[in-house]
C-alpha cells in the first residue's frame, strides 16, 4: 500500500465538511501512481469513485494532464492538428459520423488524430476503432512508429489505448467495477497525444463540463479549442437540436455559438444506431456518393468543422463542399489512401 497515495485519497474522500481539493501538483501525482500501479486496486477504486463524486476541479484536470502527457504516447505534426475527443465507451443510440467528418478534414489537408480503445463500461458501446475497421482500415496494428509516418503519409493518426498507451488502458477494468465514468472520462474528451499546433475538439453532455474545459484550457495554455454538447457526448453535432458550441481561439475570447439545423434545411430526426452491420454499410454509400439517412448528419457535420477548422469562408460553403467531396467520390479516394 502507498502511504502517499492514501494521504491524497483521505484529502479527496473526507466527505463535504472536511475534503479538499488536490492541487495540480498532487492531481498528476495520484494520477501518475494509479497509472503505474504504485497504489493498490483498493485504493485506485476508492479514488476514482471518490473523485467522481467530489467533482474533479479543472486544477485537478491540469494535473491529470499532466501526468498523461508524461507517460503517454505522443505524436507530432507539421501542420496544425484537429484532436476529437469523443467518450471512449462509444455510443448506444445514435450513429456515428466522427470518422466521416475526420475523412473530409484529411481530405482537405487538414490533419486528424483520433483516440481510444475496444468496447468498454459503462456503456460498452461501438467504438471507434471498431468503425476503421468495418471500413477495411485495422488501425490497431500500427505501432507508435508506424502511426506517427501513417499520420503524415495520410492526415490520419489513431491513438489505440491497449497498444499505444496500455497503462491507461489498464484502468478501463474499473469502470465495470465501479459501476461509474470516473474523471479520467472527463480527461479523454479533451487529452490530446498531440503535444503542440493542436485544436482540441472536445465533446459533452453536461453545461459544468464544458466550464471545467474552458477554464483547464487555460491552465495548461491550449487557446484553440471547440466544445460540442454532441450526441451521447461526442462531437457530433445533432441534427434534431440547436448545436451549442463554444469557440476558443488564440486571436479572440472566448465565443458562443448557437447552431440550428433548420435555419440551414437539416432539420431532422437524428439516426439511430441499430447495428453496427448497418451503420457501416450507411458509411459506405455516403463515401460512394449515394444518398441515404445517414448522409445529410454527414454533410452537416462535415461542413460545420470545414468551416470551423478553415477551410471554407463561411459554414453554408462548408455544407457544400462537403456535400461536393462525398458526391464526388472524394472523401471515399482519402479511405482507399488509408488502406494498410
Amino acid at each position: 500500500m502507498s502511504k502517499i497515495f492514501r494521504e491524497l485519497l483521505k484529502k479527496i474522500g473526507s466527505g463535504p465538511h472536511t475534503g479538499k481539493n488536490l492541487t495540480r501538483e498532487e492531481a498528476a501525482t495520484a494520477t501518475k501512481m494509479m497509472l503505474l500501479k504504485q497504489a493498490t486496486p483498493a485504493q485506485i477504486g476508492a479514488f476514482m469513485i471518490a473523485h467522481r463524486i467530489k467533482r474533479p476541479t479543472p486544477e485537478e484536470l491540469a494535473g491529470m494532464w499532466d501526468a498523461y502527457h508524461e507517460l503517454g504516447p505522443e505524436l507530432y505534426s507539421e501542420k496544425p492538428v484537429v484532436v476529437f475527443g469523443n467518450p471512449y465507451d462509444g455510443r448506444t443510440r445514435t450513429a456515428p459520423v466522427t470518422i466521416l467528418t475526420a475523412l473530409l478534414l484529411a481530405t482537405a489537408e487538414i490533419p486528424v488524430i483520433l483516440h481510444g480503445g475496444d468496447s468498454m463500461p459503462t456503456k460498452y458501446g461501438i467504438p471507434l476503432i471498431e468503425i476503421w475497421q468495418g471500413l477495411g482500415i485495422d488501425l490497431s496494428k500500427l505501432s507508435l512508429i508506424e502511426t506517427q509516418k501513417y499520420l503524415e503519409k495520410t492526415g490520419i493518426g489513431f491513438i489505440y489505448l491497449p497498444h499505444h498507451f496500455p497503462i491507461a488502458n489498464d484502468l478501463i477494468t474499473y469502470r465495470d467495477e465501479i459501476g461509474k465514468r470516473p474523471p479520467f472520462a472527463t480527461l479523454e474528451l479533451f487529452w490530446s497525444p498531440c503535444p503542440e499546433n493542436v485544436h482540441i475538439i472536445a465533446g459533452f453532455v453536461h453545461p459544468p463540463t464544458e466550464e471545467r474545459f474552458s477554464k483547464t484550457f487555460e491552465l495548461i495554455g491550449v487557446s484553440n479549442y471547440t466544445t460540442i454538447k454532441g450526441l451521447e457526448g461526442s462531437c457530433d453535432l445533432s441534427l434534431n437540436r440547436t448545436g451549442i458550441i463554444g469557440l476558443g481561439n488564440s486571436e479572440s475570447s472566448f465565443q458562443r455559438l448557437f447552431l440550428h439545423p433548420w435555419d440551414y434545411g437539416f432539420k431532422s430526426q437524428d439516426i439511430p444506431l441499430e447495428s453496427s452491420n448497418k451503420l457501416i454499410t450507411q458509411m459506405q454509400e455516403t463515401l460512394a456518393g449515394k444518398e441515404n439517412e445517414l448522409t445529410k448528419a454527414a454533410i452537416w457535420n462535415g461542413g460545420f468543422y470545414l468551416w470551423r477548422c478553415g477551410v471554407c469562408q463561411d459554414i453554408k460553403e462548408g455544407f457544400a463542399q462537403a456535400e461536393t467531396m462525398f458526391k464526388q467520390g472524394k472523401a471515399k479516394d482519402k479511405l482507399t489512401q488509408l488502406t494498410l
